[in-house]
Order: structure tokens, then sequence, then C-alpha cells
């Protein structure tokens, strides 16, 4: 398709020749510029295989999983504060949840499954209180995925010896990033290739 803009004299021109004072219409100036926005390039680089880091130290717990979607990512953010950078991880698609310790499988929905494994337990390491009222087998609290493009489902595995599991069931194995930021873990998954 092929697009024009017009100048401002282009416009005055098209209006009626000679122009003395009048003025081009806000609507049509802003409908010329909105069909010139240009359209956003998304990140295609990622890739699909395993992504993993090693913990540098213990004990900071997983206090929240919150989501969001953007304009070329859906978004799952773990709140570690204070541990963000030192959590370790491991990021994979997988056939299928199991859960650790039980060994039991866990269903997640979607055409594809992310494991996700932090080096955070969701619970108070000196007290065993829970920090994450995850329940092994559940959805996620206070995540809702209604009308995200990629995520399909999230289950909470378990908080074993320190590590948290979390299911994420995303539309298919598409590319996905994992970035450490000093009070969190965030895991993106693209909306294509």
């Amino acid at each position: 398709m092929h697009t024009r803009r017009w100048g401002m004299a282009s416009a005055m021109v098209l209006l009626g020749g000679t122009v003395l004072g009048a003025a081009v219409p806000a609507a049509a100036v802003s409908t010329a510029a909105g069909a010139t926005a240009a359209v956003t390039a998304c990140p295609t680089g990622w890739g699909s295989l395993p992504k993993s880091v090693s913990a540098t130290a213990y004990g900071d717990p997983l206090t929240d999983i919150r989501s969001g979607t953007h304009e070329c990512y859906d978004r799952l953010v773990f709140d570690v504060p204070g541990g963000g950078t030192s959590v370790g991880y491991q990021v994979s698609y997988v056939s299928k949840l199991i859960q650790d310790a039980s060994g039991e499988t866990i269903p997640v929905s979607g055409g594809a499954i992310l494991e996700i494994r932090l080096s955070a337990p969701s619970y108070d390491p000196n007290t065993g209180a829970p920090t994450y009222p995850g329940v092994s087998g559940q959805p996620l609290p206070g995540i809702t995925l209604t009308g995200y493009p990629t995520f399909r489902d999230t289950r909470f595995g378990s908080s074993f010896e320190g590590v948290t599991q979390v299911g994420l069931g995303v539309r298919a194995r598409l590319p996905f990033r994992v970035l450490q930021l000093s009070d969190r873990v965030v895991v993106d998954v693209a909306h294509t290739w």
C-alpha cells in the first residue's frame, strides 16, 4: 500500500487554491499524521531454547507473581525484593509439568508449556511462613489472562528446597527472554516469531 504524506501547502491547495487566513481543520492534520504512523518493530531474536543463570545468593523469598501484556509480548513478573539479581533461574519448554518432590503431572493448558524455576522460595527460609500464596496445581493467585495474545494458563508447581516452580501455558512454542532486575525476575514471551 502506498501512503502519501501531504504537507501543509499541498493541503491548502486542495482546500481551495488561494488561502487567505484559512486554516486546515485539526481533524485533517491528525488523520494525515495517523495514516503515516510507524508500525512498532518487535524483537524476534530471543529464541526458544532453555535459559538459565546460577544463583549468587540464597534466602530472598518470592513475594508476588504478576502479569501484563505489551504490544510485542506477554510478561510474567516474579517479585523478589532485594534479591532479583542474585536469584538463579531455569526457564525452558517442557512436554509436561512434573511437580518437584511428588513427581505428579500438573495439567497446564496451551499449545506449549514453559517451566519456570527460581531459586527463591515462596516461604520465609527462617520461619517457614508463606510469603506467596501459591497452591500446588492451581492457577497463580490474582492473575487473569483474558485477552492475552500469548499466555493461556498459569499453574503453581511447588516451592521445594528453596526453589519455586511455575508452569506457564502459552499459545505455541514462541521466543522468550528472561530479565533480572534488582527486585524481580521477568519472563517475556513474544506474540510471534
